[in-house]
């Protein structure tokens, strides 16, 4: 069994000793596959570090994160830019708008995603977009700017089945993760309506813990617990949910 984690900040544990003990656990549950997205320039050590780590494992993404564009946000563009020329990249992400926090910087937001955006589409590269409270605004992007080299996935979906079908509408995946354990959230509801074939699966971490361990920091290992949530939702196995959306991750990265 494959299961693969299509997004992971799992760089940010920095002890190395305790670094190879998450991946060990996450071997041990199947999770062999975790793709990195950095969130600004500082990060790229950290992402690089860990793919060159574990080259069979861990593959980079590269882009400005939202809640990262800030005054220097140009600036912030060039480093990642030239990062994304250096290195060995799978998808430019995480990208996107972010309104939950900050609303101070939106326009800078939407110049930045649309730039990223076209990254993406002239290395002929998928996108990884995050979205908060900004649906809307992510959504109207995305539209102006499709064409066939447009593709990749809506990372921690959340949202309804309407937008569910019009993100699939546009050949993105949709990343499901730990919020389709909580009982409250209605994630669910949405996610067993909505054929395999669209649904990727990702864990965040360290955030958006799954149930069982929800309070606790969430790592790639835990993957295990959202995809057996999603066989469940789908009334199929394990195995059947690692199968599916190991190939659909394929399909978006290439690889």
């Amino acid at each position: 069994m494959v299961l693969t984690d299509t997004h992971t900040h799992q760089y940010y544990e920095t002890d190395p000793v305790k670094k190879g003990e998450v991946i060990q656990r996450c071997l041990d549950n199947g999770v062999s596959r975790l793709f990195l997205p950095n969130v600004d320039s500082s990060s790229i050590a950290q992402v690089m570090d860990m793919v060159k780590t574990y080259p069979q494992n861990c593959f980079a993404m590269m882009g400005l994160h939202p809640c990262d564009v800030k005054a220097n946000w140009e600036q912030e563009l060039e480093t990642i830019h030239a990062a994304l020329q250096q290195y060995q990249v799978y998808a430019v992400g995480e990208i996107g708008i972010d309104l939950y926090w900050d609303k101070t910087f939106i326009a800078e937001q939407q110049e930045a995603f649309r730039r990223q955006i076209g990254w993406a589409k002239a290395a002929k590269l998928p996108i990884n977009i995050h979205c908060r409270n900004a649906f809307d605004e992510v959504y109207e992007i995305l539209k102006e700017q499709y064409d066939e080299n447009l593709r990749g996935i809506f990372h921690c979906f959340s949202g309804t089945l309407e937008q569910a079908n019009e993100i699939i509408d546009l050949d993105f995946k949709l990343g499901i993760g730990g919020v389709v354990t909580y009982k409250n959230a209605g994630l669910d509801k949405v996610v067993e309506q909505i054929d395999l074939k669209h649904v990727v699966l990702e864990t965040d971490s360290p955030y958006l813990t799954p149930v069982p361990l929800r309070g606790k920091p969430n790592e790639s290992s835990y993957l295990i617990h959202v995809a057996q949530k999603v066989a469940d939702l789908h009334h199929t196995s394990l195995e059947a949910v690692a199968e599916i959306t190991t190939e659909n991750s394929k399909i978006i990265f290439g690889i």
